[in-house]
């Protein structure tokens, strides 16, 4: 674990003061630059040491096989794995004969900053070599949202107390040694050495290799070509191998001097394009990355970055750690989606192998949201991946004897890539989860193109889906059976209330949809008798009440099932699924992660302010947080039911996630749900934004030790600020605003904001409900708040 403050507080740096190297993996992933089609990994220039290796290409994987102990009709034969593509990253420095090595020799002084403005990692360190040289070696990183094929090293070496030989390598390297990922030996022989190699080519200053995957077939291309600046009499060659090719520069550098070199990459994949095709694209793309320079990179960057902070950055007062760890979540959320460019937003982005490089519902449902108010481009795009796949889950519907589309529970390329069908396949609600995705999209940009041109048939065929998965009974309510929401420890039961919510949502969204848009529906073959169909089901659809403890039952006879024993179970079985079978886990009451209460959040329009309160309360007792997909929500809905500290302490934890890497894997990949999370729980939290019935509402409200909230959302192409103090909040809109108009409500009461001025409403009283709710044992929010940290 990364402790407390491993990280000086600072609102717009991640500054690493020294390097430790027993969280050199976890240090990896903060450190990692991405355009949502290049992942670097934070990796030491010089390759070594490292935690975990790692160059990645968005959807750029092998095929594995998945193991069963004993299959069965519908189990998916093969998953998907990301592969660590190239390395291009590596910048080896011989000093006299001595290779730079951090762990040999004296490291003076080294120090490594992310810096969020700027969208670069900046590295400088004093080393002094087992013969007694001293070098200065600062360099800078990116990744290029501009150009996305594009990413660019700033490498200087300076020389210090006397003369120096340098030789400096610059390398691209396939098929890297990796630490073991998997203990399944068919696995492993699948990763080991994938690429494999089709083309490699030389020049002076560069070179160029092209890969195959042995299973899957596609193809990726790595270019590199160098800008030197140098004394005199410095050397340059390249050589090629089928797996590696190598630039060496040597000089000699008088004390004072500076050998400074540029090295340009790029990167393409694909698995239609020919060689040629490939070779020509990388190639072009060093073209336009030299065109521009590396100081052109660099101000490109700043101003998309400039742009970016504009529309999206939130200020938080008297919590500076969470105003750090925000603005951090929101780097990483949009280094995954910038320039996804119609392929999925994977749960660690490209930041590592968490998952096989897997996307899942925590894309749609926790990162979109927020790139919807904040980056809309990348959320069409993301929209248009999940309509490309909708052919395989066409598919996957027939196979399990259904009617629509059954999107996977996990995937990298479209085809369902879970082995464990309890929690795979039965997770229906990614169905639903996708059409509010959309839903969302199109209330908050007014994209009737999109919705048109996909979204209509993204709604009739996950709508289709419902009315053939569930069914009416005698008395005529609509079930959904058979299915597991989004807490795993709950699985295969009948009429759980997330999934049947959003069913709900799902079927009338796109009834009303197809009324609209009557040409195109008559086209897909929807009938005024089948819409007519989805809002009977929709109308009429169950959720499971237990009259006698007055709460909801997160799926149909959860309150009588067994009590988990909390008390006799020790923080060290923690997460439960490590240490617990699944059978035990089924048949009690036990949450793995916020399941009912997400379900408060993204439809709270559907209870009523005292069921939404006692709710919290019942499920907050048996909710262990074994997933980092929990903190976010039950900071929004503790904050919505007045317990604002304990939202409070929520945020912190989805926050800071990662820099403190508080579940003890952020090695394998920042958690990308859990960072959008911290957004989500400060605007849905304590600005209380909701967007029900297509209105943009507010409920602000803040905890004791926040002194002011200010966040920025675009709708309908405006930008409108929200300044959130304790007694007030301020609506404001601008960017070039002329004559546009917003119209909100605050609290209950409506609100009409234009561009004239800001309109100022006050934050009503409010009666807090008394003492915080109870969490299992040992499970509590335990990050303490920021009067509390010594």
């Amino acid at each position: 674990m990364i402790r407390e403050r491993a990280y000086p507080v600072e609102p717009w740096h991640i500054r690493e003061t020294r390097l430790d190297l027993d969280v050199l993996a976890q240090s990896e992933s903060v450190f990692a630059l991405s355009n949502g089609h290049i992942g670097l990994r934070g990796n030491l220039d010089e390759g070594e040491p490292h935690g975990l290796p790692g160059t990645y290409l968005n959807s750029f994987y092998e095929l594995r096989p998945l193991p069963y102990a004993e299959a069965g009709f519908g189990f998916p034969e093969s998953g998907q794995t990301i592969v660590n593509v190239t390395n291009g990253k590596l910048i080896r420095l011989l000093v006299d004969d001595e290779p730079l090595d951090v762990r040999y020799g004296e490291l003076i002084s080294h120090e490594r900053v992310l810096d969020l403005r700027t969208g670069t990692l900046h590295r400088e360190l004093h080393w002094r070599s087992p013969a007694g040289r001293e070098v200065r070696v600062r360099s800078t990183r990116l990744v290029s949202f501009t150009q996305r094929s594009v990413a660019a090293i700033h490498y200087e070496v300076e020389a210090v107390g006397g003369p120096l030989r340098l030789i400096l390598q610059s390398e691209l390297v396939a098929n890297e040694n990796l630490p073991a990922q998997s203990r399944d030996p068919r696995v492993a022989a699948v990763l080991e050495s994938p690429l494999q190699a089709e083309e490699e080519l030389t020049t002076h200053d560069g070179g160029l290799l092209i890969h195959r995957t042995k299973v899957s077939g596609l193809r990726v291309a790595a270019a590199m070509d160098h800008d030197v600046h140098a004394p005199e009499h410095t050397t340059v060659a390249t050589e090629g191998y089928e797996d590696w090719v190598r630039t060496t520069i040597g000089c000699v550098l008088k004390p004072g001097e500076t050998l400074r070199v540029v090295k340009y990459l790029a990167y393409g994949w694909s698995s239609r394009r020919s060689l040629p095709a490939l070779r020509d694209q990388v190639g072009a793309a060093l073209t336009a990355a030299r065109l521009d320079g590396w100081d052109g990179l660099r101000r490109e960057q700043r101003e998309y970055l400039d742009e970016f902070w504009d529309a999206a950055d939130v200020r938080v007062e008297g919590d500076p750690e969470v105003q750090q760890a925000v603005r951090f979540g929101l780097f990483h959320v949009l280094q995954a989606g910038a320039r996804a460019e119609r392929r999925p937003i994977s749960a660690k982005g490209l930041t590592g192998p968490g998952y096989d490089g897997h996307v899942f519902w925590d894309t749609e449902m926790f990162v979109l949201p927020v790139l919807t108010y904040t980056q809309p481009s990348a959320v069409r795009n993301a929209l248009y991946w999940r309509h490309s796949t909708l052919g395989q889950a066409r598919d996957r519907a027939r196979t399990l004897n259904l009617a629509g589309a059954a999107f996977p529970w996990r995937t990298i390329e479209g085809p369902e890539s879970s082995a464990y069908w309890p929690a795979g396949t039965a997770a229906f609600h990614i169905a639903a989860d996708v059409a509010e995705a959309l839903r969302r999209y199109v209330l908050v940009t007014g994209d009737e193109g999109l919705e048109r041109e996909i979204g209509l048939e993204l709604l009739v065929e996950t709508a289709r889906l419902w009315r053939s998965l569930g069914h009416h009974d005698r008395d005529g309510r609509f079930h959904i059976d058979g299915v597991t929401g989004p807490d795993e420890y709950t699985a295969v039961k009948n009429d759980n209330i997330y999934t049947n919510l959003m069913a709900q949502r799902n079927l009338l969204t796109a009834a009303e949809c197809a009324m609209r848009f009557r040409d195109q529906a008559i086209d897909l073959g929807v009938t005024e008798e089948e819409a007519a169909a989805w809002r009977d089901a929709a109308n009429a659809m169950c959720l499971p009440y237990d009259a006698g403890v007055d709460v909801h039952e997160q799926v149909e006879g959860f309150t009588r099932l067994q009590e988990w024993d909390f008390e006799h179970t020790p923080a060290e079985k923690y997460p439960l699924l490590l240490h617990y079978p699944y059978f035990d886990l089924y048949r009690k009451q036990v949450v793995k992660q916020a399941d009912l209460v997400l379900a408060m959040h993204w439809r709270g329009d559907a209870f009523s302010d005292e069921e939404k309160r006692r709710n919290f309360l019942y499920y907050e007792r048996r909710t262990v947080r074994d997933s980092s997909l929990s903190a976010c929500t039950q900071a929004v809905m503790a904050a919505e039911v007045g317990y604002l500290e304990l939202a409070h302490r929520y945020l912190r934890e989805a926050a800071l996630m990662d820099l403190h890497d508080l579940n003890e894997n952020t090695r394998d990949g920042v958690h990308m749900a859990s960072l959008a999370g911290a957004w989500i729980a400060l605007v849905a939290g304590f600005g209380g934004l909701r967007d029900h019935d297509g209105l943009l509402t507010f409920a602000p409200r803040l905890p004791s030790r926040l002194g002011r909230l200010e966040f920025s959302l675009q709708w309908r192409g405006m930008r409108l600020r929200v300044d959130v103090r304790p007694h007030q909040t301020t609506y404001a809109l601008r960017h070039n605003c002329t004559d546009e108009v917003v119209e909100l409500r605050h609290h209950g009461e409506k609100v009409r904001v234009t561009c004239a001025e800001p309109v100022t409403v006050p934050v009503p009283p409010f009666d807090p409900p008394g003492s915080e709710p109870e969490q299992p044992p040992g499970r509590a929010p335990l990050l303490h708040l920021p009067e509390d940290v010594s």
